[in-house]
């Protein structure tokens, strides 16, 4: 028995330091601060690793993970836990490199993209981070945030909508983009 919950602890160790980057970043968009994003973060991987029998077993363990992850912050959210959406110091920050096709992550002024993140409702936030960050399908996104597909797509359009809406964030994203 030792032996197979020392395996269960490798197995959830490894998926844990693979898929960190990627948790982070999502976190942080999600709260907009980086000891909140730490802490979600923390708190998921706890809830996660208690039932990593499960979760390891899943067919999709990361869309499990994610799911896990929208709902602790939902729940802090609900509880009006004071989120503070756009530092005025980042320099404790984890860089990130940006993905090749990610114009967003390249964007040179990435705290105007917070700002205008902070100015979402939270459920508008979670389905643009989702969609747009995360790349994630409007079904997968679906799955995460606990809703249906048509409240992914509503709570998306009405967010870019709002982004587009910011003067200059709009031509800031597009740099280099479509002809």
């Amino acid at each position: 028995m030792g032996e197979r919950k020392d395996a269960r602890s490798e197995e959830f160790q490894s998926f844990m330091i693979g898929r960190w980057p990627r948790l982070m970043r999502t976190a942080f968009l999600l709260t907009g601060e980086q000891h909140a994003a730490e802490d979600l973060v923390q708190s998921t991987l706890e809830q996660v690793f208690v039932a990593w029998r499960k979760v390891g077993s899943a067919d999709d363990p990361e869309a499990y993970v994610r799911r896990v992850m929208i709902n602790a912050h939902a729940r802090r959210h609900r509880r009006k836990l004071k989120e503070f959406l756009a530092p005025r110091d980042d320099s404790g920050l984890v860089r990130e490199v940006p993905d090749t096709g990610d114009r967003i992550a390249q964007a040179d002024d990435r705290s105007a993209l917070l700002e205008a993140l902070a100015q979402l409702p939270p459920r508008q936030r979670e389905a643009v981070v989702l969609r747009y960050w995360e790349d994630l399908t409007e079904t997968q996104a679906a799955e995460a945030m606990g809703c249906s597909v048509g409240t992914v797509k509503s709570n998306a359009a009405k967010g870019i909508a709002k982004l587009r809406a910011i003067p200059g964030l709009a031509d800031m994203v597009t740099q280099g983009g479509h002809n």
